[in-house]
């Protein structure tokens, strides 16, 4: 029986995704990971759903939330000058680099690690070079039309938001469930136990009001 694939799908204006990240790439040595950029505005949009930097409060708590993380896993995160901002730049860059762990690596470095913009061509411009990416290269029609592309497929798979990571059919949302989805590759079993089962079928109750 063959292996499960693996696609984990990102954008770099999550945080959560810079955390799964360090983590997924000791998943990498072990077996292939198809990585994904995506547009998550689009995602939100595409489930009428707002950011939880768009609501006030959550934006907070996000924020320390996912600080509280990395501290808790011994990660560097420093916020870029602004946030949310728009990624379209360094989703681009990624595609155009080949969406290699060398690539994503280095954009999320520059963004998460080091605390810098990456919200333009130009400000991401030291990245571009280091992966010998030409700027014109990021702005083609074929880098807009594959990042567009990869949206639209994780789309149809079902994703709603990011990190993800899927194991074949099975989506695993978030940093957080980054043990669960191990668990999961490691133990096959572990998603036909009859109480994960039974929940794929759990109706839908009605809210009562008043």
């Amino acid at each position: 029986m063959s292996a499960p694939a693996l696609r984990w799908y990102f954008d770099f204006v999550s945080p959560f995704s810079y955390l799964q990240w360090r983590k997924l790439r000791e998943l990498i040595h072990e077996r292939p990971v198809a990585l994904v950029p995506i547009v998550f505005g689009a995602v939100l949009s595409a489930h009428a759903h707002k950011g939880p930097a768009e609501i006030p409060g959550k934006r907070e708590f996000t924020y320390r939330h996912v600080l509280w993380q990395a501290r808790r896993e011994g990660a560097t995160l420093r916020f870029p000058p602004a946030h949310p901002f728009n990624p379209l730049a360094a989703l681009r860059l990624c595609v155009a680099a080949g969406s290699t762990p060398a690539a994503v690596d280095a954009i999320f470095d520059w963004i998460w690690s080091q605390g810098q913009a990456g919200d333009s061509v130009e400000a991401l411009s030291p990245v571009a070079a280091a992966l010998d990416v030409p700027a014109d290269a990021v702005a083609s029609e074929a880098v807009k039309n594959a990042l567009r592309a990869n949206t639209e497929a994780a789309l149809l798979a079902g994703v709603f938001g990011v990190p993800t990571l899927c194991i074949g059919p099975h989506m695993f949302w978030g940093n957080d469930a980054h043990d669960f989805a191990v668990d999961a590759l490691q133990h096959p079993e572990l998603l036909e136990d009859p109480e994960m089962q039974r929940l794929k079928q759990l109706p839908i109750g009605v809210q009562r009001r008043g």
